[in-house]
This record gives C-alpha cells, structure tokens and sequence, in this order.
C-alpha cells in the first residue's frame, strides 16, 4: 500500500508560442484548467500503475476543491485522509511553450494548512514494509515529522525533492528514497553546473555517506540511480513532447509502485521512465498520466 502526504491543486494552464523573458508580455493561444498538485499527481500515476492509494492532504472550501479531486476520486485513491479547510485549494499558475517546456507558480491555500498532526494521523494507519510518498508542496515541518515517524514504524519513505526549498539538502537525508531532478541534485549535493562525470561522482560520495536510493531524472536522457553501491541507468522513449509538466510526477509514482508491486530495481526504473516519457504527449499534468496497459505496451 502507498500513503501520498503532498498537496492538492488545481492547475490554470496556459499556453504560447514560447515561454516569456523576464519582463516580457507574450501572447496566448489556449487556456485549461486540470486537476494537479505533486502529491495529488503522484497519487494518481501510483493508482493508475496498480497500486492500492491513499491520499492525505487539504482542499479548500471553494468551487476548485471538487474538480481537484475527481479524477483521484474516480480512479478509486481512498480519499479519507483530505480534509477540507476554509479558504481557497491550492492553485498552479502554468505557462507552456510551443517546445513543451513550462514555467509554474504555485499558490499554496489548503495546501499550507498541513501541519505536524497530520502527518502523524497519516502514519499512524500506515504499517511496516508500506511506502510513504512526500514532496515539498506541504509545509517542511509536516514533511520532516512525517519522515521521522515513517522511520520509526518500518514505512519506507520516497522523498521527491520538489519543489526546491532551502530545506530540501537537510530533509533530504531523512528519506529511504530521493528523487531529484538535475538542478535539485545539484542543491543536494552542493555543487553547481556538473557535468556527468561530477554527477556520478557525487552519487558515489552521497550514497556512501547516507546509504539511501538516490534517483537523478535526466529529462530526454533518462534517469541515473544508485542503489546497494550500484549505479543504474534507464531510458524512456525518443518522444516529440507535447507538455512535460506531468512527466517528474508520473516518473515518481511509477516508480514507487513498481517497487511495491515487487519489480526489482531497475525494471522500476525503466517503468517509469517509460510512463514519464507518455505523459510528454498530452497536455495537462493528471490527464496525461498513462494508463499501465499502455506503459506495459512500450516497455
């Protein structure tokens, strides 16, 4: 069983030619609203993978708090762990580019009411040898003490270190499981512009120091691992990207439950790179997540 601890929002995405300067005003040729929120995104690729989910997290009392949830609520993710708070649920604001590429800022709102009680009531249903998803969209604090009852209670713990917070190097230790993309690599590790060669060494030192799974995503390259003192490469597919804003969640929900199904590690690591490659060819990050027929069809 995977527990997502994580945030609930719901998108307003636009769309351009290209992606604006500093500064600049371009114009828009589209604009959606869609269901997303990391955590809400990771729960649903968890699901949508197979897996048994439960969601823990906060909607507002507002006229996005339904839409917010229903594709969770439809695919069958046990919702008994939201709570709906006054005020508003939380909201991305994102821009995408003709190229796919995309800029995102994220309001909080219920989001932000998450606090260490929470987290406890969200361990506390939890036993030994389930997993435990988190990322930064909920307040530190809630996420630190989260990690530090799942430690206690056997709960494996997949940390997605996103988005990037000045706490991310030092809670970062505390997962089982890191997840980071190359710039929230780089913060981990301390080191800024690395080349390959710098990255595979800063795996080695880290791993050594910390004995965690550590998980760089490497965008149209893949994803690099260490695991057991291993290094580990997988590949997605050669895709002409429609949106990519969908693609680090679904990876990261993938993943966690292919490794809770029982896949060794690097055939999750392929699973979800694949599924992360398909949820470029759709816009919107929940309505893009595969489904695991289709992923199962390209592996």
């Amino acid at each position: 069983m995977i527990t997502v601890f994580g945030s609930i929002n719901m998108d307003l995405i636009a769309t351009t030619d290209r992606l604006p300067k500093p500064g600049e005003t371009v114009a828009g040729n589209g604009f959606a609203t869609a269901a997303g929120g990391k955590g809400a995104n990771q729960a649903l690729a968890a699901r949508r993978a197979g897996c048994v989910v439960h969601m823990v997290g906060a909607v507002g009392r507002d006229e996005f708090a339904a839409p917010a949830l229903m594709l969770l609520d439809q695919a069958g993710i046990r919702l008994a762990g939201v709570k709906h708070v006054d005020g508003p649920t939380g909201t991305a604001l994102i821009l995408v580019g003709g190229d796919g590429e995309n800029m995102i800022a994220v309001v909080p709102g219920a989001n932000g009411t998450i606090a260490a009680e929470d987290a406890d009531a969200a361990i506390g249903a939890m036993s030994k040898g389930d997993t435990l998803m988190l990322q930064f969209e909920v307040p530190a604090p809630a996420v630190e003490r989260a990690l530090a009852a799942a430690k206690v209670k056997g709960v494996t713990t997949v940390l997605n270190l996103a988005p990037l917070i000045a706490d991310a190097p030092r809670l970062g230790r505390l997962a089982d499981i890191v997840i980071a993309n190359e710039t929230e690599f780089e913060r981990l590790a301390g080191q800024d512009n690395m080349n390959p060669a710098d990255r595979e060494t800063a795996l080695r030192r880290l791993h050594g120091e910390t004995g965690q799974t550590l998980i760089v995503t490497l965008g149209a390259d893949g994803v690099i691992a260490i695991r057991d003192g291993v290094l580990t490469r997988a590949k997605g597919l050669k895709i002409e990207p429609v949106d990519t804003v969908g693609a680090g969640d679904t990876f990261c929900g993938y993943f966690a439950a292919s490794l809770d199904e029982g896949l060794d590690f690097e055939a999750s690591l392929r699973r979800a790179a694949v599924a992360g490659s398909l949820a470029c060819l759709k816009a919107g990050a929940q309505p893009s997540i595969p489904l695991s027929a289709d992923v199962a069809n390209k592996i």
